[in-house]
């Protein structure tokens, strides 16, 4: 097996379990906060196994950035497309959002926008920790 299909699979059983401890957590909190909040076993059953697949899937897609005979653009791609894929999935398997185009068009703007905020804060944090540790060597 590809040991990058292996640490794929290490890093999401090793965070999986954190996908359903979030969920559970803002089930608690809706739960402090609307009146009559219920959920059915089914819907807890789904969530759980959802979240947990969700949460298995964006830790193993960070293996996409350790290939490094790929080029930074292909493993952005790569691991975009999991992202955004697990979670459409989870989120609409859920009904956390509606099935309707519009509301799809809208998450997945926030989506993006989101995805490639937060790519510039890691990229920019890797230049000035470059920047500092070559200043060092010198």
């Amino acid at each position: 097996m590809n040991r990058y299909v292996k640490e794929f699979l290490h890093r999401g059983m090793l965070f999986g379990g954190f996908g359903p401890i979030v969920m559970g957590i803002v089930y608690y909190v809706l739960e402090q906060t609307i009146p009559y909040f219920t959920l059915s076993g089914s819907e807890v059953l789904l969530a759980v196994v959802s979240t947990y697949m969700l949460a298995f899937l964006q830790a193993g897609a960070s293996v996409f950035h350790q290939i490094e005979s790929w080029p930074l653009t292909r493993s952005l791609l790569c691991h975009f497309a999991v992202l955004y894929a697990a979670y459409v999935f989870c989120y609409l398997v859920n009904t956390w959002i509606p099935f309707e185009p519009l509301a799809l068009f809208v998450f997945t703007a926030i989506f993006v926008v989101g995805y490639l905020l937060i790519c510039l804060v890691v990229h920019l944090s890797v230049r000035i920790v470059s920047r500092r540790l070559n200043e060092k060597l010198q």
